[in-house]
């Protein structure tokens, strides 16, 4: 990850669509990040709910219910209240107001351009994507991260453009208007967060859609009857085959999860055939169980009464609501569309 400099004030946004409860791969690629940036900085962390409708806004049956169960593992993984803001995109209605003012400003032409626009209208055959909300979902984007004057933003490579059209949005604001003479909203940086392949039970990327997820949730038990039948190095057909981690997935989450003497230990009886993959699993195992079993802890409370989470999220939004209305108070007051009365505008008539 970028080092970046260790003033408290600076602010860091992000945030996640809600697409049900999240697996390692969630963990690896962002929470465990923010959970580390929580203690240094000021800290954003939304629910997404209005991006979840840029693709799936035909269903919206599971979105509430996958807030909430978001909410439960963004709680059980670290991140605390007390630290940083959690809350509900939708119930901050500033976004929108803010989304609709770039959108006003905002080229067509550089909706157009952006990478993951095509892609996604070229791989999602399934559903109808031809709408405002898909194409200008990139502007929503940009109004969620500078409405708290996110200074940055913790991304994966695939997002950096996106990070790169929400700084070309602020230049083109800040252009045309000024609060005080100043401009209103700083420009964002990309946070580039390192984000390893974290393989799932089959071999392939872990994903929810490829049912090969290790979730967050999971017990201790469904963790080591997921890894039992994983997938090893194709080279080592019997039990006497020496193997080589680096071609297996068991490996890869060794190098992820495991302490560097479990690691030493995996390369040594694995390329010399001294322990087989039911042992290397096991070891697997033991290490996610220790990453996870926190976890569990903290997350108990929740299960038991789920409206402590979704409580404390609505107490997060109305701290982002209050942040998020003293950044329009200044983008009214620069567009000249605050709604206050103002006495020039009575001389200008009678002038």
């Amino acid at each position: 990850m970028k080092e970046i400099s260790g003033n408290p004030n600076l602010r860091i946004v992000s945030g996640m669509r809600p697409t049900g409860k999240l697996h390692l791969g969630h963990y690896v690629g962002a929470l465990a990040n923010w959970v580390k940036l929580q203690e240094k900085y000021r800290c954003f962390f939304f629910i997404a709910d209005w991006h979840a409708l840029t693709t799936d806004y035909a269903d919206t049956g599971n979105v509430k219910q996958s807030i909430l169960e978001i909410a439960i593992d963004w709680l059980a993984s670290g991140l605390d209240p007390e630290k940083c803001t959690l809350f509900i995109q939708s119930h901050v209605p500033q976004h929108a107001e803010l989304h609709l003012l770039f959108s006003m400003i905002t080229p067509l032409g550089w909706l157009e351009r952006v990478p993951t626009y095509k892609e996604q209208r070229d791989n999602i055959k399934d559903k109808d994507l031809g709408t405002y909300g898909f194409l200008g979902y990139p502007v929503l984007q940009s109004a969620d991260i500078v409405i708290y004057k996110g200074n940055y933003v913790p991304v994966g490579e695939d997002q950096v453009s996106h990070i790169e059209l929400t700084r070309e949005i602020v230049r083109r604001f800040n252009n045309f208007y000024k609060w005080n003479g100043k401009d209103v909203f700083p420009e964002p940086e990309a946070l580039l967060t390192p984000s390893p392949k974290l393989p799932g039970t089959d071999g392939r990327k872990m994903s929810k859609s490829y049912n090969n997820a290790i979730y967050l949730s999971d017990p201790e038990p469904t963790i080591r009857q997921k890894l039992k039948p994983m997938v090893t190095d194709p080279k080592r057909v019997r039990r006497t085959d020496p193997g080589n981690p680096d071609d297996c997935p068991v490996g890869s989450l060794h190098k992820i999860f495991s302490d560097q003497e479990s690691i030493k230990n995996v390369y040594a009886g694995c390329t010399t055939a001294a322990i087989g993959c039911i042992d290397c699993k096991a070891w697997a195992a033991d290490s996610l169980v220790k990453i996870i079993a926190p976890m569990q802890e903290r997350r108990a409370k929740f299960e038991q009464d789920p409206k402590l989470a979704w409580d404390i999220v609505e107490a997060g939004s109305e701290r982002a609501k209050a942040s998020a209305e003293a950044t329009m108070q200044e983008v009214r007051e620069a567009m000249k569309l605050s709604p206050e009365y103002e006495p020039r505008m009575a001389s200008s008539m009678l002038g």
